[in-house]
């Protein structure tokens, strides 16, 4: 009998028949009944897949990333095969898995109501309990374009005559079948925990001039009490919805007829927003950061010299074209400008480093499906930042930033965040800047830096700007998902292009070297996020309102007034209910209005010229004399800014 050898992924090896199926290997080693799929020399399989030579093999368990998008892209297939059984002539075209689910679009001339979700959902178990064995064919193209064409799926004939593989691969479950690479789970019976979620609809190809499908969401997992808990985090993720917050809060709007993607700040939101600026530019000026302002339009001939137009020109408005011939384009990023600036003067190595900071407000097209409340806008305005500085001032720099962004995640009140190390693709020499030596330099400096700050961090090759490896911080919202909203960034391609010097101890022109940073990232995302992370509740420091005061009676309005009139000229954010209303009526609105502390006032109140807090949530505190409360509040701040 010929043998093949087998080397596992703890480096111990095995022989197995040559033509051995792996799901025959994993009954052999006693594998967990958890996996449903394997790597086999990198790539992932089947556990059907033969074992034909000596291979390298890695085994996908079920919980895993990997194990999730099989179990999750077979769920897809379910779905469709669901939808088909249920309603013969309807075609599919596309099912792929996203974060968390999958979606597959479907040609059906009437939309799918709910009643028929339902009974969508119910085939679906009904097909997840017949176990139905799950096999990959392979048919040659021209062969599977004929079945396809018979069938009746148009969408499939295109997608085929697109592939260039021949033969292409299909799978097969019980009498259903569908054009996919796959892998998929051995049988149906591996599916156990499902979900349809919304049903939308969705262009073709994703281009609107095509024909309009209708597009199914799910989500899957391993078990039901995961699928429970999903369910519920969605639910909370609903009610921390920074779009249906903003508008109750009254923080921002979006106008149609100002256009979409662009968020007014409404006056509660543009004092949040206020309170964010003064507060990282205070910071930014104690730490020796210059603070400039630059137009919001320059010429297309800057962003050609920065490589901006070639990789970001899908994601610019066009340039606005002058009598002169002249073309200006809105700024899609701050950095031209800020290089500009250090051009105007000669320096010396003893200027440096030149830290410049701008709140600028950049212009990015977004696709209207993209655009989403204050996360995803087309006019945003970005705590950016450029240091200019000396190779050996490189590894200095870095670590300042990522300490202050340390700093303002405290204030903020984040927890759950990480660090990326996001590098380039080698092999791709379009996307990135074509220089070895470049980015082999810049990727060990940004190394260093997060060794000296002492933190894990995770490597993730094709992540990085065109012009040079960064390091993204990233937060998890209440899903689990991660966000970037803090950058620094290596560049010494800019300074390059740009022709950037200073005169060096030796009296010699040298180039200085660009570090690109953000902080609070824009203003709108960071906002965005601040809403979801703390549901509303903002941090007394941060609180577009901090205290309200309320009256039992109108009887007590002139001490309320001079209450009001106190904490007004101490700096806090305060606001008098003077409304002839019932008290639990006005003590609600503050808290639907999530106000910090609301600030009762009633004859006793008065009587003893006091107090009576209380605390966002319902926690009523003993009354207390107004300069005691007052000391309480910068107390409470403090410890909030990590200060006491």
């Amino acid at each position: 009998m010929e043998s093949v050898r087998v080397t596992l992924s703890d480096g111990k090896s095995v022989e197995i028949r040559r033509g051995s199926r792996i799901y025959e290997l994993a009954s052999l080693l006693s594998v967990d009944g958890g996996i449903i799929a394997a790597k086999l020399n990198g790539s992932p399989v089947d556990l059907s897949r033969a074992i034909d030579e000596d291979c390298s093999l890695e085994w996908v368990s079920i919980d895993s990333p990997e194990g999730l998008d099989v179990l999750r892209h077979s769920t897809a297939h379910l779905m469709a095969h669901a939808v088909q059984s249920l309603f013969p002539g309807t075609q599919v075209t596309i099912g792929p898995t996203i974060q968390d689910g999958f979606y597959y679009d479907f040609k059906r001339e009437t939309p799918f109501t709910p009643e028929e979700i339902a009974k969508i959902e119910q085939r679906m178990e009904d097909l997840a309990r017949a176990n139905l064995k799950v096999t990959r064919e392979e048919m040659p193209k021209a062969q599977a374009i004929e079945m396809f064409r018979r069938m009746g799926e148009d969408y499939k004939v295109s997608i085929i005559e697109g592939i260039t593989e021949d033969p292409v691969s299909l799978y097969r479950q019980g009498d259903w079948i569908d054009l996919c690479r796959g892998p998929h789970v051995p049988s149906t019976g591996k599916l156990k925990a499902f979900k349809i979620t919304s049903v939308a609809g969705a262009y073709w190809r994703g281009d609107e001039k095509n024909e309009m499908l209708q597009r199914i969401y799910g989500t899957s997992w391993p078990t039901k009490p995961a699928l429970k808990e999903y369910l519920r985090l969605v639910e909370e993720a609903k009610k921390r919805d920074h779009r249906k917050l903003g508008q109750e809060l009254g923080l921002f709007m979006i106008s149609d007829a100002i256009g979409p993607g662009l968020p007014i700040w409404l006056p509660k939101g543009a004092l949040l927003r206020s309170i964010l600026e003064r507060y990282i530019v205070d910071i930014e000026r104690s730490l020796g950061y210059q603070h400039v302002n630059t137009p919001q339009l320059a010429r297309v001939d800057l962003y050609k010299r920065s490589g901006h137009w070639d990789h970001f020109k899908d994601n610019m408005y066009p340039p606005m074209a002058f009598e002169n011939k002249e073309e200006l384009v809105l700024r899609p990023m701050n950095c031209p400008h800020h290089i500009i600036i250090y051009k105007h003067e000669l320096h010396s190595y003893r200027n440096l480093p030149i830290r410049l900071a701008e709140l600028g407000t950049m212009y990015r097209y977004e696709r209207s499906g993209a655009l989403s409340g204050l996360s995803r806008v087309r006019a945003m305005t970005l705590n950016d930042a450029h240091i200019f500085c000396l190779p050996e001032q490189i590894q200095a720099e870095a670590v300042g930033v990522i300490r202050l962004i340390q700093r303002v995640y405290r204030d903020f009140g984040f927890k759950e965040y990480w660090y990326r190390l996001s590098l380039r693709n080698p092999k791709d020499k379009i996307n990135f800047v074509d220089n070895d030596a470049m980015w082999d330099t810049a990727e060990e400096y940004l190394r260093q830096a997060l060794a000296e700050v002492g933190v894990p961090y995770k490597e993730a090759p094709g992540e990085a700007a065109y012009y040079g490896p960064k390091i993204d911080v990233q937060l998890n919202d209440v899903l689990g998902h991660s966000e970037t909203l803090s950058t620094v960034q290596l560049d010494f391609y800019l300074p390059e292009r740009f022709e950037l010097e200073y005169v060096d101890k030796d009296g010699q022109y040298k180039r200085p070297v660009m570090i690109h940073r953000g902080v609070i990232s824009t203003m709108e995302r960071m906002t965005a996020f601040l809403i979801e992370h703390h549901a509303g509740n903002f941090p007394l420091w941060l609180a577009p309102v901090q205290l309200k005061i309320v009256t039992v009676t109108e009887q007590q309005l002139d001490y309320a007034r001079e209450v009001f009139t106190e904490l007004k000229d101490a700096g806090w954010r305060v606001e008098l209910d003077e409304r002839n209303e019932k008290l639990g009526y006005k003590i609600r609105e503050a808290q639907l209005a999530k106000i910090p502390y609301a600030i009762v006032i009633g004859d006793s109140e008065v009587q003893a010229q006091t107090v009576a807090p209380r605390r966002r949530g319902g926690e009523n505190l003993a009354p207390m004399p107004l300069n005691d409360f007052i000391e309480r509040l910068k107390s409470e701040v403090a410890q909030e800014r990590g200060e006491a």
